[in-house]
């Protein structure tokens, strides 16, 4: 009794987490694993896809002092503010997630001496650097990077937490708690929101694991919530036996947890509308697209994608008055200048 009632203590203490976004691994009878998530935001994102080949020389993004890199394997990706690699998955099958979590702190005062890396870069670090869930986490466990995030131009700070997932039924979440980056890992890691940090989300879920999710589930779009509600379906639906089926029942997982378009609230700014969905399957290596504005679901099949060295990279625009894609979209791609990744202006918010 007095571990349910510390539990529901906490819990009503996070109600005011209100920032935006879900994510679920689901893995299929066959064995097949698939990422799905929310993107929710109170304005549009000019989000785009993009196709970033192998052999990019890449840096941090934050001037000197930023980390260099090559990229080992190409990628699809989804951008907002064209400043931000959001979310996506490399050729190996590697699929990263970026949620808010306004709980971060990366500890940059204490990591004088390390390459620095902007906020905006971390995902796409990962998916250009690393094959699996496993290679990420072992090179990241030394957390030897600083993590550079200006504020918002709304003041707020720019924190952000990511999950990795893999073809090998591998899971990982990653933030900086406290100035120190901390990794779960594991594939039982199979649920993602935003606030609070992922161990008290831990606790919530052993909280209505034990209440039941048959009997009774909190019904609201706070993040805490969203959570419960991701990790009951997540478990009550079926495992399927098709490809077809699974990316269906993920995508149906999310848009339950979505948050119905045109929803806000002006003193909660980050509980916002769900703008867009995407679907990961990993084995296939298909990466689908649901925009909330369009009747239809499109994909990227990377399997017809040029990544070799020297390929251009492309973009795709995804939204807008005239903007109708469906099916199959790899052709689709224009060749375009990649974008800048989010960095601090003189006035230490972000420069665009």
């Amino acid at each position: 009794m007095a571990l349910r009632l510390s539990l529901l203590l906490l819990l009503s203490s996070l109600l005011q987490a209100t920032e935006a976004c879900s994510r679920l691994f689901y893995e299929s009878s066959s064995g097949d694993c698939f990422t799905g998530r929310s993107m929710d935001w109170m304005e549009s994102l000019n989000s785009k896809l993009w196709i970033f080949p192998q052999g990019m020389k890449r840096d941090g993004g934050v001037g000197p002092g930023s980390m260099e890199w090559t990229s080992k394997y190409g990628s699809v990706v989804t951008s907002i503010y064209d400043f931000a690699s959001s979310d996506g998955m490399n050729e190996a099958g590697l699929v990263a997630n970026m949620l808010y979590l306004v709980e971060s702190d990366y500890g940059v005062e204490k990591r004088a001496g390390q390459k620095k890396l902007s906020g905006g870069a971390w995902l796409q670090y990962i998916l250009d650097s690393f094959p699996s869930v496993a290679s990420a986490v072992e090179a990241q466990k030394s957390d030897s990077i600083c993590i550079v995030a200006p504020d918002l131009p709304t003041g707020k700070k720019s924190g952000i937490h990511l999950s990795l997932s893999d073809a090998s039924n591998n899971s990982a979440i990653l933030e900086y708690i406290d100035g120190n980056l901390v990794i779960h890992e594991g594939s039982e890691f199979r649920v993602m929101t935003n606030s609070p940090s992922f161990d008290r989300q831990l606790a919530i879920k052993e909280y209505w694991e034990e209440i039941g999710g048959a009997n009774f589930l909190p019904g609201t779009h706070r993040a805490a919530d969203r959570f419960s509600r991701l990790n009951y379906n997540l478990n009550a639906v079926p495992k399927v036996n098709s490809s077809h089926l699974a990316v269906a029942t993920v995508l149906s997982i999310i848009r339950h947890t979505s948050v119905p378009l045109g929803i806000s609230d002006p003193h909660k700014p980050n509980q916002a509308s769900t703008l867009w969905r995407t679907v990961a399957d990993h084995s296939a290596g298909r990466y689908y697209f649901e925009l909330v504005t369009s009747l239809s679901v499109f994909w990227v099949d990377l399997k017809n994608v040029n990544f070799s060295e020297g390929a251009h990279v492309k973009n795709l625009v995804v939204e807008g008055p005239d903007v109708f894609l469906s099916g199959e979209v790899s052709g689709s791609f224009v060749p375009a200048k990649p974008f800048r990744f989010l960095r601090p202006g003189p006035d230490g918010k972000i420069d665009l």
